[in-house]
């Protein structure tokens, strides 16, 4: 096949595009915006942002979604300060709410671009001839256990929101499914970090910085890591009968 057929299956020249566009707006809009989205730019824009919410309630709610779903869908740095910012404008419940929905749609759009460019490629290419492979292991591992594995990704804070992102369009993963667990799984995470973001007058006032790592502490990670065993007790259970029928 040559490299120049544009395929399903083909590496192209057209398909990487949207990687490549991502990439370069990732790169360079994280040298821009390195200095901007920090928690010091939202403490002392606090009063103007308020008064714009204010005065622009509704046009300040599309605005934070298409901000949000524009830094997810090209891997931008400040994630976590636009949600604290979420929280802080909306408050927990609304801002985490539109946190949710605009990660989603900013994940979804990332993982259609992956899939459209080199996902399919090199899906077909690790599944090819029974993939014996690292990858082809993963990935029959991830069919077998498709919800729960994507909902583990989302779940455990260690692993990193891009790469939740990313991985599963290079593992054939369905598009309903992705979106499903993507949208349920980091609603724990995001409505810990919206619920501190709505605190943030009080912390502005005491002139201190948020405690960011209170996600790690007993009393939510407990809870999280809770859903996480949760979502892996079908995997377990599936390997423990696999055993049992070896035997």
């Amino acid at each position: 096949m040559s490299i120049m057929t544009d395929t399903r299956t083909g590496f192209s020249p057209k398909r990487v595009i949207p990687i490549l566009l991502i990439a370069a707006i990732a790169i360079g809009g994280g040298w821009y915006l390195r200095d901007f989205l920090n928690f010091e730019t939202l403490r002392d824009n606090r009063e103007a942002l308020i008064a714009w919410r204010d005065a622009n309630y509704l046009p300040a709610i599309l605005a934070y979604t298409l901000a949000y779903v524009i830094v997810v869908a090209f891997s931008l740095p400040g994630a976590l300060i636009m949600t604290l910012t979420g929280g802080f404008l909306f408050g927990t419940l609304i801002g985490g709410g539109l946190t949710v929905l605009a990660a989603t749609i900013g994940a979804t759009i990332i993982f259609l671009a992956a899939r459209f460019g080199l996902g399919d490629a090199l899906y077909a290419k690790l599944t090819a001839e029974g993939g014996k492979g690292t990858l082809a292991r993963m990935e029959r591992g991830l069919r077998e256990n498709e919800v729960s594995y994507l909902f583990l990704m989302r779940l455990v804070p260690a692993i990193p929101f891009f790469v939740a992102n990313l991985a599963p369009a290079f593992l054939g993963v369905k598009l309903r499914t992705y979106m499903i667990t993507t949208f349920f799984g980091i609603i724990p995470g995001t409505m810990v970090y919206s619920w501190i973001g709505a605190g943030l007058g009080e912390v502005f006032a005491r002139n201190e910085t948020p405690n960011l790592g209170i996600i790690f502490e007993p009393m939510i990670l407990g809870p999280i890591l809770g859903l996480a065993a949760l979502a892996a007790m079908p995997i377990v259970v599936k390997a423990l009968r696999g055993k049992r029928s070896v035997k």
